[in-house]
């Protein structure tokens, strides 16, 4: 696929190269790479090619404007912000996990810096700038107003019923000076040029255009940041070690503890839960449980359905089917000596969690 020989200092709509070498330079260090370990290693060597241009430590770095913002282009700069930053998040944690560092003309770098080079990125787009605008519209104090997005810039029908044509939108209200009558919340727009300037103006497209592809990968960095540092080893994302016993300290709650769930001596699916985290919310203390179902048979579990009662809040994880859970939607089945986790908050002490049925393949 060109991932061997395309060494890259962009992200975005164009190119993909950057995130398909960061996905195979996962795979080895996952240990999948079997024979193909020369040629992924060479995809690994491209990935850190980008990672360290963004950093400015590479042999050749991605330009950044006087704030320190990353620029790639005119128009709708701000993908190639959110994308690189997502890919760095990525990485920085794929590094942590296999106890490396990234390996740059300038030297080794540690996982950590990649972590902070996106969260200086989404400062930046945040208000932390030399502007102090934030570029997320509704964000802040000083945000984009005439933002290009047809929606955005034309009255509500709740506020105005009367019917407006598609020429009449353009006409009448395109061409406005005034601030936008609905207010685009959350959306990314395109951001500051070169020396981070800015013109809030609706016909300026390539600034004040919101997109999809800026805000979804922002999402996983504020995701990643939100976490903190979890210790979570995300070259394993399904297989889930078995948690020891622990039992929470808690005030004036009860101590919730591992619980293994009651199964026959014949079952070859073990689960246990253990809580996560608690807080406490208008006086009643609510519990984050995460329960990790193995299978410890040597064929692969399919159609699994679990039984679940006493749960009085949200679960995550698991797609319900009646008065069952089965499978989430992206695993149809659970291999030989692999686990699933899937989580859930209430009031309460750990839900009642059961086999109902499975198959052995």
């Amino acid at each position: 696929m060109g991932g061997t020989g395309w060494a890259m200092t962009e992200f975005g709509w164009d190119v993909k190269y950057a995130g398909v070498q960061t996905l195979v330079a996962k795979f080895l260090m996952q240990g999948k790479a079997g024979h193909h370990a020369p040629v992924f290693e060479k995809y690994r060597q491209k990935a850190e090619y980008f990672m360290c241009s963004l950093i400015g430590k590479g042999s050749r770095n991605i330009q950044k404007t006087p704030g320190g913002l990353i620029y790639r282009q005119r128009w709708n700069n701000m993908q190639f912000v959110t994308s690189a930053s997502f890919l760095a998040t990525v990485y920085s944690d794929y590094l942590t996990s296999y106890r490396g560092s990234l390996k740059c003309a300038a030297g080794n770098v540690a996982p950590s810096e990649l972590l902070s080079f996106a969260k200086s990125q989404v400062d930046y787009l945040l208000g932390d700038n030399p502007r102090a605008t934030s570029y997320m519209v509704g964000y802040g104090n000083n945000y984009p107003r005439q933002v290009h997005h047809r929606g955005s810039s034309i009255v509500s029908i709740k506020v105005n019923p009367k019917f407006v044509a598609c020429r009449q939108g353009y006409a009448t209200w395109y061409t406005r000076k005034a601030s936008d009558p609905n207010v685009l919340t959350g959306a990314l727009v395109g951001g500051p040029d070169a020396y981070d300037n800015f013109a809030d103006e609706r016909d300026n497209y390539e600034q004040t255009e919101p997109a999809t592809y800026n805000n979804a990968p922002l999402l996983g960095i504020l995701a990643r940041l939100a976490g903190g540092h979890g210790g979570y080893n995300q070259l394993l994302p399904v297989v889930a070690p078995a948690p020891n016993p622990v039992i929470a300290k808690l005030k004036p709650a009860p101590k919730p503890k591992l619980t293994p769930t009651p199964a026959s001596s014949s079952s070859p699916i073990t689960i246990n839960q253990k809580m996560t985290t608690s807080w406490n919310h208008k006086g009643k203390t609510y519990y984050r449980y995460s329960t990790v179902v193995t299978n410890e048979s040597y064929k692969t579990v399919k159609a699994l359905k679990l039984s679940i009662s006493k749960l009085y809040g949200p679960i995550w994880g698991l797609t319900k089917s009646g008065n069952s859970y089965g499978f989430p939607e992206w695993l149809n089945s659970l291999p030989a000596g692999k686990s699933l986790e899937f989580v859930y908050i209430h009031a309460a002490s750990p839900a009642d969690v059961s086999v109902s049925s499975y198959n052995l393949a």
